[in-house]
């Protein structure tokens, strides 16, 4: 079986706003946003009640897109925003950037820290991974040689 392609990668928010700029610093475009709610959206969900706030954003080239997603309802669980890298679950996404020192300096204000070292890896990239919104661990990589 072959896959088409990867459509969307979904992370849930309690700060959509917050999320959303945050992105769009590092580069990403809003490509939509709605409201959504009702059974069948229930349905799909598992969850009962469900009203959710989502924004859609994509990279510059439209190969890669990220689905952030606020709930209003029901409450969900708390989650650890201060996971360590090796924690259990989807833990990071990797966005590849012509300028990672320009990029770092950037998303600092909208709260990123940087969860080890900037390092260069081979000849091949500088990599790092920061944490953001709601926890978010980003990896960037910068292609040297």
């Amino acid at each position: 079986m072959v896959l088409p392609r990867l459509e969307h990668v979904g992370i849930v928010v309690g700060d959509l706003e917050a999320a959303k700029a945050f992105f769009v610093e590092l580069g990403l475009e809003v490509e939509g946003e709605m409201t959504v709610e009702g059974r069948a959206v229930d349905r799909i969900v598992g969850l009962d009640g469900v009203r959710s706030d989502m924004a859609m954003m994509r990279t510059p080239d439209g190969h890669g897109k990220l689905e952030l997603i606020r709930y209003r309802r029901p409450a969900g669980p708390g989650g650890d925003p201060e996971a360590p890298s090796n924690a259990p679950g989807l833990r990071h996404v990797l966005f590849e950037v012509a300028d990672i020192e320009d990029v770092l300096a950037r998303l600092q204000p909208h709260g990123a820290e940087l969860v080890g070292e900037l390092v260069q890896y081979e000849e091949s990239f500088k990599l790092c991974y920061v944490r953001g919104p709601e926890g978010i661990i980003v990896e960037l990589a910068e292609r040297i040689g």
